[in-house]
């Protein structure tokens, strides 16, 4: 009891500095909207480049929301078939036909993987390189996926963030879907872990190391690409968005400015009906995010157990002794209630964070062992991870 007692202390201790000296990173406020003025220059001129691989489902969706921003420059969409099986091309070229648009889509179809790329790394370079070859040479490139739906004004708030906060990467993470028993149950929890682990204040302060964005909608400068290496500077990565940004706030001498929002009307279209849909979703790239490192799991089971699961366990244990268990339980439902709010949800859901964060834990185990078995990073058929070690 005395161990349990001490262990609920820590936590306790824990989530004051958590609440207090991490960047407020619980406080899941979406961007707020600019005024919708004509820049001093104009209208820079931008181009989309979207990765699909059997997306018909969704693209077609995704793509009308695209060819309807409401956007004063000229704005182009570039999309990558990588070697779709299911209709994915025609279902984007079904959404151009009905679009008052439809000059604004091209589809392009990716050439064979080679060795040492991911596949939507490779599919993003692919799109890059055609708009090069068709003479969209924009200053500002638009890197969204296929499966989201974004608002007409979508295009122009990124683009007025960038150029009134002179950002190179502005990014948004967009509102995953949330609507089955199961997303209701474990999505706000994953965009709350990914807060927490990536405080978005820090990534927007340009003193601050951190560094992170959403590969769902990142708008980048062009030539602040180029200067961080391009596009094939991150051809193996697999936590791609957050490699990419990491590179451009990071390149060359000093650090510059980039920033991550939540979204506050991009939605993502893709269903997680099933946990099994969520476990692999947190399984294709928890351990590439612990670096493969035996010792980084370890040490992140720990760091779960007493940040999360110490707490009820103490509090229901010890009772009115285990005063430090329910104040750390209280702080943490009081954390997680924002992010529920954001997604429309009750905060009595809040209590069983800790269920939630032993369904994650449990994911990243099931990550090591896919790796160890080489079968890392299985993403539409494709297995990614470097081989498994030990």
């Amino acid at each position: 009891m005395t161990i349990l007692f001490a262990a609920s202390c820590l936590s306790l201790l824990i989530w004051l500095v958590l609440l207090l000296g991490r960047g407020g990173f619980w406080r899941a406020r979406p961007a707020v909207s600019l005024p919708a003025a004509t820049p001093a220059a104009g209208w820079p001129s931008v181009c989309a480049v979207v990765p699909a691989r059997n997306e018909a489902d969704a693209i077609g969706e995704a793509m009308a929301s695209l060819l309807r921003q409401d956007y004063g420059g000229v704005f182009h969409v570039i999309v990558v078939d990588d070697h779709s099986s299911d209709g994915t091309a025609e279902a984007a070229r079904a959404a151009t036909r009905a679009s008052p648009c439809p000059d604004r889509l091209t589809v392009v179809a990716a050439g064979p993987l080679p060795a040492g790329w991911s596949g939507k790394v490779w599919a993003q370079s692919q799109g890059i390189e055609a708009a090069r070859g068709l003479g969209f040479e924009a200053g500002l490139l638009l890197l969204t996926d296929a499966d989201i739906a974004h608002p007409p004004d979508m295009l122009t708030q990124l683009v007025l963030r960038a150029l009134a906060e002179k950002r190179d990467l502005v990014s948004l993470m967009v509102r995953l879907r949330c609507d089955s028993v199961w997303e209701r149950a474990l999505i706000p929890a994953f965009v709350f872990f990914f807060a927490k682990l990536y405080p978005f204040a820090w990534v927007a302060d340009p003193r601050a190391g951190t560094a992170a964005a959403a590969g769902g909608c990142m708008l980048v400068r062009r030539t602040a690409l180029e200067e961080a290496g391009g596009i094939e500077a991150i051809r193996a990565e697999l936590i791609d968005d957050c490699s990419l940004a990491a590179r451009i706030k990071h390149r060359g001498a000093g650090s510059h400015p980039i920033r991550l929002d939540l979204a506050a009307g991009s939605r993502s279209l893709r269903p997680y009906e099933s946990w099994r849909d969520i476990w692999d979703m947190i399984a294709r790239t928890a351990f590439t995010q612990l670096r493969y490192s035996a010792w980084l799991l370890a040490g992140t089971v720990l760091g779960m157990a007493i940040v999360y699961l110490v707490p009820p366990v103490a509090a229901l244990a010890l009772g009115a002794r285990g005063w430090p268990a329910w104040l750390a339980w209280a702080l943490m439902c009081c954390a997680y209630a924002p992010m529920l709010a954001y997604y429309r949800r009750s905060p009595l859901w809040a209590p069983l964070l800790p269920l939630v964060a032993l369904f994650y834990l449990g994911a990243t185990f099931a990550s090591a062992w896919r790796f160890w078995r080489g079968r890392g990073g299985q993403w539409k058929s494709r297995i990614q991870a470097p081989a498994g070690r030990g």
